[in-house]
């Protein structure tokens, strides 16, 4: 149940404990504990509303940055990912697989905010030997939601 559960939750956090039991027939107390067993292990960290900035009006700008670091003798990526994820531009950051070693996620009120945050802050850090920033200019879909409206072709799709 707790796989389906978390499932509900991360495609709609605002279901009720009466909606996901009647989704996962099991009973309102079930659900609850088993929410409140999740927050507490640690497994659920929170809940968020996915906003569409254009709508909101919302003059902000991302960018993902590719790291190249040093990792450190005793503590890995784990002592500089720690430093950096204390910012608070910083929205996300992993430890990824291939040409660069981390990606991190930033928000700024402009380009120009972003590009000091990452020439004076992270460039500078100690162990860090590269950066390449990605400006995002539209986002169509975020943790599974569709942002940018899909127009509907009426006419259906025809395959001989």
């Amino acid at each position: 149940m707790k796989e389906q559960l978390l499932e509900l939750l991360q495609q709609n956090a605002r279901l009720t404990n009466a909606e996901l039991a009647v989704m996962l027939d099991t009973t309102e107390a079930e659900v609850a504990d088993a929410i409140r067993a999740l927050e507490n292990d640690g497994v659920i960290k929170g809940y968020s509303a996915i906003v569409d900035d254009e709508l909101a009006n919302k003059d902000m700008v991302t960018a993902i940055i590719e790291l190249r670091v040093t990792p450190q003798r005793d503590s890995g990526y784990e002592e500089i990912a720690h430093t950096i994820m204390q910012y608070d531009e910083v929205e996300s950051i992993a430890l990824m697989a291939g040409a660069y070693d981390l990606s991190v996620t930033v928000r700024g009120t402009n380009v120009k905010d972003v590009s000091m945050f990452v020439s004076q802050r992270l460039a500078t850090l100690a162990g860090v030997l590269s950066t390449a920033t990605y400006f995002v200019l539209k986002k169509y879909k975020e943790k599974g939601i569709i942002i940018e409206g899909e127009e509907k072709d009426e006419r259906g799709y025809y395959f001989p």
